[in-house]
């Protein structure tokens, strides 16, 4: 589906109203989005931009996406000897006694005493310490973000339940491109945008899932330079 007729489709559905959902859970805002639109594969070809990603949510939710992960030469203290200092065992009794680094972190130090610290070109992983275990320049997230997401398409649909059923109402669609070091650097200040490290031991290394950029749905378009309703 290219964009106009993405413009076509979405004023149609726009226009009737409230549609029940096709799907149960969190997924079926997104899905139900699809599925009303015509649309096989989950994104709108749009000039100059190629494929964009369609991503749908209900207003007024806090649910969170990864943006992207980024780890490539961040860090300032190898990774085992970070879960070593700071880790903290596993939940799952199939792991007893694995540490890992599984935390959603802030600029407020978490229980273990690691917080983010932000300065106009860089964000850090620190200890209350002093320690300071890796660091992110946001000119490189900047070009990783842009990489992973060059355009999205963000539809807002309110929701509401009737009987044991969801029903939305896809109100707007906005085209969203483009960000910069300087709009992740207030976010990330704003608390929009957080990190999730998700890493554990090995008997002699770590192992790494990716230090996840995170973001509040709602939040989406402030991530971007570009953003303009369709």
């Amino acid at each position: 589906m290219d964009l106009v007729a993405f413009q076509r489709a979405f004023a149609a559905l726009k226009a009737r109203g409230w549609v029940a959902s096709v799907r149960r859970g969190d997924t079926g805002v997104g899905h139900t989005l699809e599925q009303l639109l015509g649309l096989t594969e989950n994104n709108v070809a749009v000039p100059d931009l190629g494929n964009v990603e369609l991503k749908a949510h209900r207003v007024g939710s806090n649910s969170m996406i990864t943006l992207f992960t980024f780890n490539r030469k961040v860090w300032k203290v190898p990774p085992l000897e970070a879960i070593k200092r700071y880790g903290t065992p596993d939940r799952d009794p199939a792991k007893a006694g694995r540490l890992g680094l599984y935390f959603t972190l802030s600029r407020t130090p978490n229980s273990t005493g690691l917080f983010l610290h932000v300065e106009e070109t860089f964000i850090a992983l620190r200890h209350i310490s002093g320690e300071e275990i890796a660091v992110w320049q946001f000119e490189a997230l900047a070009t990783r973000f842009k990489q992973k997401v060059p355009a999205l398409i963000l539809v807002s649909a309110f929701g509401e339940k009737r009987g044991d059923r969801e029903y939305f109402y896809y109100h707007r669609a906005q085209l969203m491109q483009d960000t910069s070091p300087s709009i992740l650097y207030s976010q990330i200040l704003a608390g929009n945008v957080l990190v999730d490290l998700r890493l554990h031991e090995k008997p002699t290394s770590a192992r790494n899932h990716g230090t996840g950029f995170r973001v509040r749905e709602d939040k989406l378009p402030l991530l971007f330079r570009e953003v303009r309703d369709l």
